[in-house]
């Protein structure tokens, strides 16, 4: 645990009562110089902390910074958890730690991402301190390439059950990869894996997460503004923190469970498409089909307008409009 963690730890421990810097250097073995640098560094990061001469340092009003630290409290298993306060992409940056050897269970969380990427190479929005944008390391063990599938549609349901525990809200699933609120997206999910050559299997899979938790000052970008949402409309006390935590333990539970009959009555539940007219996007050719259902292999399953049916394990698909 860095300095700045360990102190923001005590704080938060003392929540509202002020901690002088001496009990905090003795508390924690530092120098004056190094607890003060530590607040300095804290603040810049947007955190409430004030100071008051003979009285100490205390964290005031409500506040929902995303951390390490703050992801980790509510954990219920070890995870190493790494967070940067911005990124090109998450999924990125682990891509790059799994080629050097990173463990399964390793997750990269950040603030903002600079070139945050959605499906068929889209760009995804993620500016600063409105969102969460994280990725988890998978090195599953006697796979095939169809798991991504199962492991895409299990993240999906351990994201709603997150937002759903943590907010009340009873977000929906657009298969494959999406997650609406009230007619809105206000959730993406991005499955990257690395196939060894001679197996065919994957090496190592990277499970992204970019969610809206709130709505950026000034609105989503006007080419957004009619499809994006977010989970929360006013500040909630580390909620981000919370749901961060509370999608890695539930989706932990799933992918350690290795059977998608776990979880997928509530992905067929939680659909957003089956039973409606859809058209179905493959490259540059879009063909209109019904959404018949969901397979026990987390395919949907269409029916196109000539009568002949299929099972889609991956592609795009939009509701059409009545």
């Amino acid at each position: 645990m860095t300095t700045k963690e360990q102190i923001l730890t005590l704080l938060e421990d003392r929540q509202g009562s002020f901690v002088s810097g001496e009990e905090l250097a003795e508390s924690l073995n530092l120098s004056r110089a190094a607890v003060c640098k530590a607040i300095k560094a804290l603040r810049q990061e947007g955190f409430p902390i004030e100071a008051v001469t003979n009285r100490g340092y205390r964290l005031s009003g409500e506040y929902d910074i995303l951390s390490a630290q703050g992801v980790k409290k509510h954990l219920n298993r070890e995870f190493q958890v790494s967070f940067s306060p911005s990124v090109d992409s998450t999924n990125a940056v682990l891509r790059s730690m799994a080629e050097q050897g990173a463990a399964e269970g390793t997750v990269v969380i950040a603030n903002a991402q600079t070139n945050g990427r959605g499906r068929r190479g889209r760009s995804f929005y993620s500016p600063a301190d409105t969102g969460i944008y994280l990725s988890l390391l998978l090195r599953p063990v006697n796979s095939d390439p169809r798991q991504t599938v199962t492991l895409t549609a299990a993240a999906a349901v351990a994201l709603c059950q997150a937002m759903e525990a943590v907010s009340g809200a009873v977000p929906e699933i657009k298969w494959v990869n999406d997650i609406f609120l009230d007619g809105k997206k206000i959730s993406g999910i991005l499955t990257e894996a690395a196939f060894g050559l001679e197996s065919g299997a994957p090496e190592y899979v990277v499970v992204g997460v970019g969610i809206n938790a709130y709505t950026p000052e000034g609105g989503f970008p006007a080419e957004l503004s009619e499809i994006a949402g977010a989970l929360w409309d006013k500040t909630v006390p580390d909620g981000k923190n919370r749901l961060a935590a509370e999608f890695l333990n539930r989706f932990w539970a799933l992918y350690a469970a290795g059977d998608p009959s776990a979880f997928l009555e509530d992905y067929r539940r939680r659909s957003l498409v089956v039973g409606k007219d859809i058209t179905v996007i493959a490259g540059d050719t879009e063909t209109p089909a019904h959404a018949v259902g969901i397979d026990d292999s987390c395919r949907l399953l269409v029916r196109y307008e000539n009568g002949e049916t299929a099972a889609l394990s991956y592609g795009e698909v939009c509701i059409r409009a009545m």
